[in-house]
């Protein structure tokens, strides 16, 4: 019998290979008796879109809540560019350079567009509370620095209509936008976005699309995406992990992914 022999990699081969910035290993997450995630290993490379799909309760929602360290899993381990961690709080994830968005709205209602991004500033925000409260001397000076580097986002965004506007007066579309704009204000490495772009039409959602190509291209931020629209999926995302049930099925190329026919199955509600 004829035995494949897989080459081993050369040095040209580890040079070309993508670096690795979260590694997920045999993550395994338990409510009581629901399982929500089952051994579940991927990881996601530095540049890239990385899509993370299934029908609704598969546990695309627990896998971001275990990466940005809400939920702290039973069993396995997640390496961030390089630190491996069993457990992480979200303040600590956010510091070291993850930062994300919620399947629902998580904005200051009565705040303006200015404010709510400004407050995606405060990790980089130095000068001790004393100086904030007098809003003199070294403290103004940070502020006016922060400001200057919110404004750009804000014209990123292109949302300078909206700036002083509460967002609570604001539609669904632009909220999504606003909360986008105060996730770049923490200049993360790895960006969660979770359904960006549920409940937009069409055209809101050709922007959201834009601009998320835009972050990963012009500020080379990572993009970890939980989308259900498919079509966005394969336009956008450089590879697919598929969740079902909690468990991984595939994980791939949109094409590949695409053409699976356990992903074909679970979307189409077909028992296994």
């Amino acid at each position: 019998m004829n035995v494949a022999v897989k080459p081993a990699a050369t040095g040209s081969d580890r040079a070309n290979a993508p670096e690795v910035m979260l590694d997920i290993r045999n993550v395994s997450l338990s409510f009581g008796g629901v399982h929500a995630i089952k051994d579940v290993s991927f990881d996601i490379h530095k540049g890239e879109i990385r899509a993370i799909i299934g029908p609704n309760g598969a546990g695309k929602t627990s896998m971001l809540n275990v990466i940005n360290g809400f939920y702290h899993p039973q069993v396995g381990e997640i390496t961030f560019k390089g630190e491996t961690r069993t457990q992480m709080r979200p303040y600590v994830a956010a510091t070291q350079g993850i930062a994300r968005t919620f399947q629902n709205v998580a904005l200051f209602k009565g705040m303006s567009t200015l404010d709510n991004i400004m407050s995606g500033r405060t990790l980089k925000m130095h000068k001790n509370f004393f100086w904030q409260m007098l809003r003199f001397g070294p403290a103004m000076q940070e502020e006016v620095e922060h400001r200057e580097r919110v404004e750009e986002i804000i014209d990123f965004l292109e949302i300078q209509h909206i700036r002083r506007t509460p967002v609570g007066r604001l539609p669904y579309g632009l909220q999504k936008r606003v909360e986008l704009a105060r996730a770049l204000a923490m200049e993360p490495e790895l960006l969660l976005l979770d359904e960006p772009m549920a409940g937009m039409n069409l055209e809101e959602k050709e922007d959201m699309s834009r601009f998320i190509l835009d972050v990963n291209d012009q500020f080379g931020t990572t993009i970890a995406l939980i989308e259900h629209d498919m079509g966005v999926v394969m336009d956008l995302s450089t590879r697919v992990v598929v969740l079902d049930h909690g468990e991984k099925i595939a994980d791939g190329t949109p094409a590949e992914v695409s053409s699976n026919q356990d992903v074909i199955d679970a979307y189409l509600g077909v028992a296994h």
